[in-house]
């Protein structure tokens, strides 16, 4: 009886000095909010006011798990990123009892199938498409759809190995952002797309200029095939780079050549570009030096303002031209940008594109210069509407970061990923075990692939690069669709057989 009381005793002691240390914690916090001037809340309403700010940060989490519909969320919904997550697996994608698609929301794309599509045994089939027929060492690129840039440092390690094992084992290729060329983008052997972007990460001289011996030795690598040279991407047009200083490892610093620990901010433009004459004259340089294909990537804020460089091209002749050209829509994502650019600024790809396609056709040049879409294209119905649209190939990296993974937790630019993707923490990172994502990688490839190779099946093409306009159509306001040709009629020849 005597240690049982003794036991209750010092219980209670303990709950009243529990009890003292959160009224005095209580009474500290009051004294704070009551005296601190940049937060009306808290001032107003001390103690209790913190709770908004609590509330405010989980509601994103919450509403992701708890309240938002399967079709609701943005950037990405669940049906997206649950499609990608099934893809990723390799087991097939099927679904039961009906579409949970609302077919009604203007805008959504409806593939038209043939009333006699091919037999089974006719199965449409990606070709192999050549890209640089100028180039001393032109690329026959195998797949439609392929890995967009991701720079090291703006993702890690880890991800970089598994997005290079997984892209070779599914015969796409991989482009390496603005970064420059890390060890890691060669683990898996794949084909590589090397970025310039206007810092010129990796063949930078002492003054941030291009150095060409140091083009010329990646151009020297069998892996690199292609140089994009980065004009603009979609999050952040007129904009150039942002990496934090936090992202940036020594390791880091020595690829790029810059200081570690710094900020790393790119010029908005590259000074040796200041007109059309001069881009194609360092598209020419580039191709040059380095004997691969060259191509650019850019925003469309107008088509007008494009059409000046295909007439500079026919006058020139075809042999000057980009060898490719990489849409990328408003709607792009990156690892930083400012909100207005980010939201306000550049042509969502589903208008840039035709747009800028059909500059390319009407000029005469669909045979030489491909285009590349990107911009939140992730699910095989994306990439069969670009197709249809004209692109000749699709790529994507928010895809490819959800077969890595990501659960868009929006911390890409805070160094915190809780996947370990964007993130350079060494026990963040452990998460990310490449040996399991590099094969996921690969599957989420393939996976869309197929179904883009069934839906022109379906359509009643041969191959999916022979989609046309006519086989899709977009609904419009009043729930009704209209053929994509009727709304924006094509130059080529072979929409209208």
């Amino acid at each position: 009886m005597t240690f049982a009381f003794h036991a209750l005793e010092a219980l209670a002691l303990f709950f009243v000095l529990l009890i003292g240390l959160a009224v005095l914690v209580a009474a500290l916090f009051f004294l704070i909010d009551k005296t601190q001037t940049g937060d009306a809340i808290r001032r107003n309403y001390p103690v209790i006011g913190r709770f908004r700010g609590l509330f405010t940060k989980l509601g994103e989490f919450f509403r992701q798990y708890f309240f938002a519909m399967d079709r609701e969320e943005m950037p990405f919904n669940r049906a997206q990123r649950d499609w990608v997550a099934h893809a990723t697996t390799g087991k097939g994608n099927t679904i039961a009892f009906g579409s949970t698609r609302n077919l009604g929301v203007p805008g959504t794309p409806i593939f038209v199938p043939a009333a006699f599509p091919p037999l089974d045994d006719q199965f449409a089939m990606t070709e192999p498409m050549e890209i640089g027929p100028h180039a001393a060492v032109p690329y026959k690129a195998k797949s439609i759809f392929n890995i967009s840039g991701m720079s090291y440092g703006a993702i890690s390690r880890p991800a970089v190995e598994a997005l290079s094992r997984g892209a070779a084992q599914a015969g796409i290729w991989m482009n390496t952002g603005e970064g420059g060329l890390s060890p890691f983008h060669l683990t898996g052997g794949c084909d590589i797309v090397y970025q310039i972007g206007t810092a010129k990460y990796g063949v930078r001289d002492a003054d941030g200029g291009l150095d060409d011996a140091k083009l010329r030795k990646m151009g020297e690598n069998p892996h690199v095939r292609m140089f994009e040279l980065k004009l603009a991407q979609g999050a952040k047009p007129g904009k150039g780079g942002i990496l934090p200083g936090q992202k940036i490892t020594p390791e880091i610093a020595e690829i790029r050549g810059i200081k570690p620990g710094e900020d790393s901010i790119s010029p908005n433009r590259h000074r040796e570009v200041n007109d059309f004459g001069e881009l194609l004259d360092f598209i020419g340089h580039i191709r040059e030096v380095t004997g691969k294909p060259v191509g650019f990537k850019t925003v469309v804020g107008s088509s007008e303002a494009w059409a000046p460089m295909f007439e500079l091209i026919n006058e020139r002749g075809e042999e000057s031209a980009p060898d490719f050209i990489t849409i990328d829509g408003g709607e792009g994502g990156t690892g930083a940008a400012p909100m207005p650019l980010m939201d306000l600024v550049g042509m969502p790809i589903r208008e840039a594109l035709p747009r800028m396609v059909d500059l390319r056709d009407r000029h005469g040049l669909k045979d030489r210069i491909r285009i590349i879409a990107a911009g939140k294209l992730v699910n095989p119905g994306d990439v069969a509407w670009a197709i249809c649209a004209g692109a000749d190939f699709v790529t994507s990296a928010r895809g490819f970061m959800f077969s890595l993974g990501c659960i868009q937790a929006l911390k890409c630019n805070r160094n915190t990923c809780p996947t370990g993707i964007t993130t350079h923490d060494p026990h963040l990172q452990a998460g990310l075990v490449v040996e399991d994502k590099y094969r996921k990688v690969a599957n989420y490839a393939r996976q869309v692939i197929k179904e883009v190779e069934t839906i022109a099946h379906s359509v009643g093409v041969a191959e999916p690069r022979q989609m046309r306009r006519r086989h899709v159509r977009i609904v419009q306001a009043d729930g009704s669709s209209v053929a994509l040709n009727k709304i924006r009629p094509s130059v080529d020849a072979a929409e209208h057989p």
